[in-house]
């Protein structure tokens, strides 16, 4: 299905909403922790991610857009249609779960609005299963590894300061969480940014507007990377409150350790083309920190409603996508 310019141009605006919603759901993951520890205030905290999180494309390639573009549902499956459902689908479990202060995956929520539109369409038949099997594996991979490292991250924090005062402790860490907070953002722009550049550019390919060759122009690179940098600013403070201190209290030296073990874990999996939830990353991290001190300093229960959080958006985001297709299937 060839699609006018104005519909064209209104699907584009469609996933650029769904950039700019991103960043606004999953501000909390940037600016959480360095916000809840009291290195900057909100305002400063907000600016400093969205200039990271702009800035990350210089910094990594584009591996995680081409996975979503070719690797989740089979490219010649992707149409206008399909794209449009799976947007929809993304949307509106963002906006769900955003109202209910629930930090969900927006990148699995996308994924999730995928498939169900690809499988709305012609079936299982539509499903890339090495890049959903990947995926899957990295709803569970990446909290886990977040949270190792983390608790890595805090016996070597420990070790390195026994002859320090814990003033000296607040002072060193109070700065040096100002780059680690960037190096996440930097990952969190890296790694979300690039799923609606997949599928931006997916679309130009199927309506035959790249040349016949799979890629992301840099016109939509820099479009993805400034809506969820807008997303960013607009800030989402009922999941920063969630995520900053209602599943553990931190101090400096801990956001510290959180921010920098879910950095390398972001730094990691964009390198590798897996479109990983920053959302899981940093919930990990901040349990592992937590669990370093001691079990009781996590509240489980609030971990454990965003557990469910994530359990549920791969298929929510799915049925609405599918829900969508089918509907729009009606009156095309």
């Amino acid at each position: 299905m060839i699609l006018s310019l104005p519909l064209l141009i209104g699907l584009i605006g469609i996933a650029l909403l769904f950039d700019f919603l991103n960043g606004l759901h999953d501000a909390a993951n940037s600016i959480a922790t360095v916000v809840s520890t009291r290195v900057l205030k909100p305002q400063y905290a907000v600016l400093w991610a969205a200039f990271f999180n702009f800035i990350a494309f210089a910094v990594f390639g584009l591996h995680v857009a081409q996975t979503v573009g070719t690797g989740i549902v089979q490219a010649h499956v992707i149409d206008a249609q399909v794209i449009f459902a799976a947007l929809m689908g993304a949307i509106a479990w963002n906006v769900i779960t955003w109202v209910l202060g629930i930090p969900s995956s927006s990148s699995h929520a996308l994924i999730g609005g995928l498939l169900g539109a690809g499988i709305a369409k012609i079936g299982f038949g539509a499903i890339v299963w090495s890049g959903v099997i990947k995926t899957v594996v990295a709803i569970f991979a990446s909290p886990a590894i977040g949270l190792m490292l983390a608790l890595v991250l805090v016996l070597l924090v420990a070790w390195t300061s026994l002859r320090l005062t814990p003033l000296g402790v607040d002072k060193r860490f109070r700065k040096l969480q100002l780059i680690s907070a960037a190096l996440y953002s930097l990952g969190h722009g890296g790694n979300d940014a690039q799923k609606t550049m997949g599928i931006i550019a997916v679309l130009l390919y199927s309506q035959g507007l790249l040349g016949g060759t799979f890629h992301v122009p840099l016109w939509v690179v820099l479009s993805c990377q400034a809506a969820m940098a807008l997303g960013t600013l607009s800030g989402g403070w009922r999941i920063v409150h969630t995520m900053g201190s209602k599943i553990t209290r931190l101090t400096p030296a801990q956001g510290f350790c959180a921010e920098t073990g879910g950095a390398i874990t972001l730094f990691a999996a964009t390198f590798w083309g897996i479109p990983v939830s920053s959302t899981h990353t940093i919930t990990g991290s901040i349990v592992g920190v937590g669990a370093a001190r001691r079990l009781s300093a996590v509240r489980w229960n609030i971990a454990s409603n965003i557990v469910v959080a994530w359990t549920l958006t791969l298929p929510a985001a799915g049925l609405i996508g599918a829900g969508t297709y089918l509907l729009v299937g009606l009156f095309v």
